[in-house]
């Protein structure tokens, strides 16, 4: 069995941290969510960490750890690797605190990202892009820290990163005065989730703590399946913000000792709550902002005249993203189909397939078709969406009666990948 590091924030610690935060993280609404609490029967308090300056609650931990350094510490800089909200929070802090910080992102990180990094940082950063994976610049970042004899500001094992990060629950305490029987928190590495639940058992022990990871990327639950630090072969790194193959020794201790409960939340369906919130609320969240919200379908008998609060952790989303979420949604709700339909070679073939095979409602929203040989029946990849996910099998039955039908590629996906 691994050895793990028992360590456990003091509430006195993150008073400390809250203080030192004053004037540098906003202190975010804690705000009534009319569409949530109206469906699930409870009223559902919505913990705004999207409204932060740098759009998530990593400043909290990033500047909470810099502000405590040693002069010498603050003098020969620090190191990051974050290809995201963490260097966001790093880079804030390196500009307030006049710190030379140099920031290690992966190769493929969106120019967007990079962009708000330098703005924030200015001329107090460098950003160094290495590797292919979020793993890849991590480990150069700590051969460079051990080189150069810098500090590390790890993005979520870090004591005085846990103590920052659980100033959110000392704020939803103070911020609410009725008893809170549910918190909904997200966990990428498991800052946030370890520092808030240890506030909560200390100050608000009766509120039970749920975790949140996205479907593909559960290394916390996985660790605490097997009661051990576990490191995922591979994940799906959708729900950037909360995709890590192994989550830290600190941060997995105060969780197995701290949540109620654990559980994971299908990509599809975060999509369709960004998309939900985007559409009725005009908020916007990044994908692991989102996850809180997400999950409450699976709790909706538990949860029913309870109060909720759930943490939207940040709202650093790329537009471009935008096709792929409603892609994500749309199969996860199952109202969008990828075929092979097999034409015959004719004309008015493609006029009889949307005449008599599709419904009225049904569109064609991807055709891929080259006719490339002789043959009596040439293969086109199409792509259909639904208006109800019960129209399915009566389209699969239509395309097969009249000899359209090649295959369905939803559910193999070797081939399906190349589609989404």
């Amino acid at each position: 069995m691994q050895s793990i590091t028992t360590y456990y924030p003091r509430v006195e610690d993150v008073r400390k941290a809250a203080e030192r935060l004053k004037g540098i993280a906003a202190l975010t609404p804690l705000m009534q969510n009319m569409q949530y609490s109206k469906r699930y029967d409870c009223k559902v308090l919505m913990k705004r960490e999207d409204l932060q300056q740098v759009r998530s609650y990593k400043i909290r931990g990033a500047y909470n750890k810099m502000s405590t350094l040693s002069e010498s510490q603050k003098e020969n800089g620090i190191v990051c690797a974050s290809a995201g909200n963490h260097a966001q929070g790093v880079a804030h802090s390196c500009k307030l605190l006049h710190i030379k910080g140099t920031i290690y992102m992966p190769a493929p990180t969106p120019r967007q990202k990079i962009d708000q990094v330098n703005m924030f940082g200015e001329d107090y950063i460098d950003i160094v892009l290495f590797g292919d994976t979020f793993d890849d610049a991590y480990h150069e970042a700590l051969d460079a820290c051990e080189r150069l004899n810098k500090t590390f500001v790890h993005p979520f094992n870090d004591e005085q990163v846990i103590e920052g990060q659980a100033t959110v629950g000392l704020e939803i305490l103070e911020q609410y005065d009725d008893p809170i029987d549910y918190v909904f928190v997200p966990i990428g590495g498991g800052g946030l989730a370890s520092g808030l639940s240890e506030v909560m058992k200390q100050l608000a022990p009766n509120a039970k703590i749920i975790g949140i990871e996205p479907a593909g990327a559960p290394a916390m639950l996985e660790s605490l399946k097997n009661n051990r630090l576990v490191r995922l072969k591979s994940i799906d790194g959708f729900v950037d913000g909360a995709a890590v193959r192994r989550v830290g020794d600190k941060t997995f201790a105060i969780c197995k000792e701290n949540l109620f409960d654990i559980c994971t939340v299908p990509e599809g369906m975060i999509c369709q709550t960004i998309l939900d919130l985007y559409n009725r609320d005009a908020i916007v969240v990044e994908p692991a902002g989102a996850m809180s919200l997400a999950v409450l379908e699976q709790y909706k008998e538990d949860i029913k005249g309870k109060t909720v609060v759930c943490i939207v952790s940040g709202s650093n989303n790329d537009i471009t993203r935008t096709a792929e979420i409603k892609e994500r949604a749309l199969l996860h709700a199952n109202l969008k189909h990828y075929f092979i339909v097999k034409f015959p070679q004719r004309a008015g073939a493609l006029k009889e397939f949307v005449a008599e095979i599709l419904g009225p409602n049904d569109d064609i929203t991807h055709f891929d078709y080259t006719k490339k040989t002789n043959r009596a029946n040439g293969a086109a990849v199409v792509g259909i969406e639904l208006k109800k996910a019960s129209d399915l099998e009566p389209l699969i039955t239509k395309m097969k009666l009249h000899h359209f039908y090649g295959d369905y590629l939803n559910d193999k996906p070797d081939l399906f990948q190349f589609l989404i």
